[in-house]
């Protein structure tokens, strides 16, 4: 049984980018499609869609450069089901000095830590990317 769905999809995207896979298959929710689009937004993922062989599985299609280094340097679960971390609009951390991002769950759903400041929201803070 797995506690935590979300960690669960960070550790295989972590684990696919540093073997150098093209892609990696997670299974499906409404939560980690929503993840999987913002950090898609951002620029760290090159595609999200449903798996075309199973049904209930999503394939994130990874971003590499020239060099072959991953567009993810790291990726980190920061609110986890044992201790949850909410903050306010204004306290909303910047990861490596604005060059990641967090995503956070709003009243509003799942954002950037971007759109979260312009529209002076606070929620939970699931993860950081940079």
């Amino acid at each position: 049984m797995m506690t935590d769905p979300i960690a669960d999809m960070l550790t295989r995207i972590r684990n696919a980018a540093l073997a150098r896979h093209d892609r990696t298959e997670i299974p499906a929710s409404n939560i980690k499609k929503a993840v999987a689009e913002i950090l898609k937004a951002e620029g760290y993922i090159a595609d999200v869609r449903p798996s075309e062989g199973s049904a209930g599985k999503l394939t994130i299609v990874l971003k590499y450069g020239r060099d072959r280094s991953s567009a993810i340097d790291g990726i980190r679960r920061v609110s986890r089901p044992g201790r949850r971390i909410y903050v306010k609009h204004d306290r909303i951390p910047r990861v490596l000095s604005g060059l990641g991002i967090s995503i956070l769950s709003t009243s509003h759903g799942l954002m950037s830590d971007r759109e979260a400041r312009r529209l002076k929201l606070g929620g939970e803070l699931l993860c950081e990317v940079w």
